[in-house]
């Protein structure tokens, strides 16, 4: 896929969006800062239909507004261990007020959630997939370095995927 748009949300979260071939799906890359350092690469190497948009983003409001916003057939939220489902969790209420961006209260209670792919990994909290369950949205938890790897078999599972 090819890189062909880098921007910032309202959230001071950064976006990047690369698309691949005529047709297929939109998907929604989900990553900390510290873990997206080689994510873009990642993302190149895929050969693939469709589109891919990566969020950096801190926090679980950033998260689920893009998700409101790229309405993606799955989100990859990228960790630092794979998860193949997880226990729901409740996320204290605060106010963030230091990312660049607006400040925003984010908190809640987000569901337990299954991810698309159950063999993934283990079972473990991990509030960014509970929130995009919520939502309704397919999820899956990978690692940096399994990236290219996940998201080409999800695509390959997906018809039109790839």
């Amino acid at each position: 896929m090819q890189h062909t748009r880098t921007w910032s949300d309202v959230y001071g979260g950064a976006r990047a969006l690369f698309e691949g071939r005529a047709g297929g799906h939109a998907w929604l890359i989900a990553a900390p800062p510290e873990l997206a350092g080689e994510l873009a690469a990642a993302i190149a190497g895929v050969d693939g239909k469709g589109r891919a948009t990566l969020i950096v983003h801190e926090g679980l409001t950033p998260l689920l507004a893009a998700v409101q916003e790229e309405r993606p057939r799955g989100v990859i939220v990228v960790a630092e261990a794979a998860l193949a489902g997880g226990p729901a969790v409740r996320v204290p209420d605060a106010l963030v007020e230091d990312t660049g961006g607006l400040p925003y209260r984010e908190g809640g209670e987000f569901p337990a959630w299954t991810g698309e792919d159950t063999s993934a990994g283990e079972q473990g909290e991990c509030p960014a997939a509970s929130a995009v369950a919520g939502l309704g949205v397919p999820v899956t938890v990978t690692t940096p370095a399994a990236l290219t790897a996940t998201l080409t078999a999800w695509m390959d599972r997906t018809p039109h995927g790839r």
